[in-house]
């Protein structure tokens, strides 16, 4: 296992799986989100402005096939890219009928030098049909399926209008697991109401799981959201830059070593972000997290049993859920 710094990043997995660096191509495929569209609630989690997110939702819709090749010029230009990961990523991409995913995932099959794809989705908008559409592509492609978790205490997903569960992100995590398929998890460190011990038990209940790479997401504030309302009444603290360092070490010493890290903060562009104005400063985050670590001499997986994934007690939890989930059809965004 390549590592160059206390935690193992996801370009170092990447470029042990392929032999180099593999860019990531951001696709925006028209999708919505059944808390979006009235299925399950209105408005959206209260953090979220997809413009803060992805590039693709910040212009006009244009067709996949263009994103893909203006991503991949992007990347050739930039960074002298080969080879890619085409990221379905704004809003929920496993939201429509199976069919209809075939028919967007089919989208990437012309390109060579894609490698790996990754749909960015929710643990309630996942179905047996579509995780074995989803491992059919497993012969050509290392297929990721990214879920959002964001925390594992319920009260904390009913008040950011999450409208899913954590026994659900059970449910999926298990249905996935005995595919070809490899699962990444987000996390959101400092949302309302959440205390450091409530993280750090999030941390706890994700090490035994079987997942391969994980996003941990900084709480920030973007406009025209729910979440700046709280956050001008007083209602959403934020974390100083070096509280979050130390909150995200807490958490990276608690998960095994060999879960790969692809973010540890987050950002929006700045005539979108309200909050805060240091998480512009990427490099600064990252750098007074590895200070951190250095101080306290110690790194990801630091604080986890070595025996951690042999512990199968969360599965029975698991089982309890119903075998297909909640949603299984949606409004296609128009």
């Amino acid at each position: 296992m390549l590592t160059d710094k206390p935690y193992y990043t996801f370009g170092n997995y990447l470029k042990e799986r392929f032999g180099c660096r593999v860019h990531k191509v951001a696709i925006d495929a028209g999708f919505t989100c059944p808390n979006l569209d009235g299925i399950k609630g209105k408005g959206g989690c209260t953090y979220c402005n997809n413009e803060g997110f992805s590039y693709n939702s910040r212009i006009l819709p244009r067709p996949i096939s263009e994103q893909i090749d203006e991503g991949i010029e992007f990347n050739r230009r930039r960074f002298k890219a080969k080879k890619f990961l085409a990221y379905f990523q704004a809003h929920t991409n496993t939201y429509a009928p199976v069919n209809h995913l075939k028919k967007i995932y089919d989208e990437i099959l012309p390109y060579e030098d894609i490698v790996s794809f990754a749909v960015g989705t929710r643990p309630d908008c996942i179905s047996l049909k579509s995780l074995d559409l989803l491992e059919s592509y497993s012969e050509r492609f290392e297929v990721w399926v990214e879920y959002g978790l964001q925390s594992s205490h319920n009260r904390t997903l009913q008040r950011v209008n999450r409208c899913d569960t954590y026994e659900r992100f059970l449910w999926a995590i298990d249905a996935t697991s005995k595919r070809n398929l490899k699962v990444c998890v987000h996390v959101i460190l400092g949302l309302p109401g959440e205390t450091r011990e409530d993280m750090m038990e999030t941390a706890e209940r994700l090490a035994p799981l079987p997942f391969h790479s994980i996003k941990v997401h900084l709480l920030h504030i973007m406009k025209n959201t729910p979440m700046e309302r709280e956050y001008n009444e007083g209602l959403a603290p934020m974390f100083t830059m070096q509280e979050y360092a130390r909150v995200v070490c807490d958490f990276l010493e608690r998960l095994p070593a060999d879960i790969s890290i692809q973010r540890l903060t987050a950002d929006a562009p700045p005539d979108v972000l309200v909050a805060p104005k240091w998480c512009l400063e990427r490099q600064a985050v990252y750098q007074a997290i590895e200070d951190e670590f250095a101080r306290r001499g110690t790194r990801q997986g630091s604080l986890a049993p070595p025996d951690i994934r042999e512990n199968l007690s969360w599965r029975e939890q698991a089982r309890q859920i119903a075998p297909m989930p909640v949603v299984e059809v949606s409004r296609m965004a128009s």
